[in-house]
């Protein structure tokens, strides 16, 4: 993939602004709220350290496709306490979104 011409937040805000979602907060931590649901998005160009927090109930990170997988996987080594998904972006303003793996025993 080339350089990437879309920030990861920027792409995030859209996203969920195109989900009907009403957004508050900058930078690239912000709420995204509808209806009952509040969800805490965190865009991300790496996994680095400081991307996952700690708590929270219900959170989505979005961060390049070329560092998806490595963030799930870390995600789901730690196992934080809250529902987590991960969207990953593409420079052509795509998308998938990755679920947590599931909790049920």
């Amino acid at each position: 993939m080339g350089p990437v011409s879309i920030p990861p937040v920027e792409q995030a805000r859209s996203i969920f602004s195109e989900l009907g979602y009403t957004l508050s907060g900058d930078g690239t931590e912000f709420r995204a709220e509808r209806e009952w649901k509040v969800v805490h998005v965190t865009a991300t160009a790496d996994e680095e350290e400081g991307a996952i927090p700690d708590s929270g109930s219900l959170r989505c990170f979005v961060t390049y496709r070329e560092t998806a997988e490595s963030l799930v996987r870390r995600l789901s080594d730690l196992g934080p306490d809250y529902e987590w998904a991960v969207i990953s972006v593409d420079d052509d303003a795509d998308y998938d979104v990755i679920h947590a793996p599931s909790m049920s025993a």
